[in-house]
């Protein structure tokens, strides 16, 4: 039989399991996930997320959505998917960025999001991640100061 409790800001009865997983905290959960992949899908992931912690110190780490590493400023600016052949790289505002180095090869076609897909072999560009990073960032900050006038 499982115990549900009432949690003050829920509006639903949360578990034991709930509570634990909301007590850990999402770089935990980060270096759990990139741990857990021991192929070059983890190695990627954490190059990936080296770049965006260095291009931005100011980025937080977030674990949204039952398992997706996020990292936000003023909004999120991208997030980290693991997949069976692939790690993805996505950017809500992606649609809103230059992307003279063309890093976007998915959702090239919406209205927002946009997506860099890793395959096994492929190399992250550093230099050219950091300037998209920190191009959503810009983004981020700029669409806020907007809301605030």
């Amino acid at each position: 039989m499982e115990v549900f409790y009432q949690i003050r800001g829920f509006d639903k009865n949360v578990t034991v399991q709930d509570i634990i997983i909301l007590a850990v905290k999402p770089n935990e959960r980060i270096d759990e996930l990139i741990a857990g992949l021991t192929d070059w899908r983890g190695k990627t992931l954490a190059g990936i997320r080296r770049i965006i912690l260095v291009a931005d110190p100011k980025v937080t780490e977030e674990w949204k959505w039952m398992g997706t590493p996020t990292w936000s400023h003023s909004g999120i600016v991208c997030l980290a998917n693991a997949f069976k052949n692939k790690a993805k790289l996505t950017f809500p505002e992606g649609a809103n960025l230059a992307d003279p180095s063309k890093l976007f090869n998915d959702g090239l076609t919406g209205k927002k999001w946009r997506s860099i897909d890793y395959s096994s072999g492929d190399m992250v560009k550093e230099q050219e991640l950091t300037d998209l990073v920190r191009s959503a960032v810009a983004f981020n900050l700029t669409k806020k100061s907007e809301k605030r006038k």
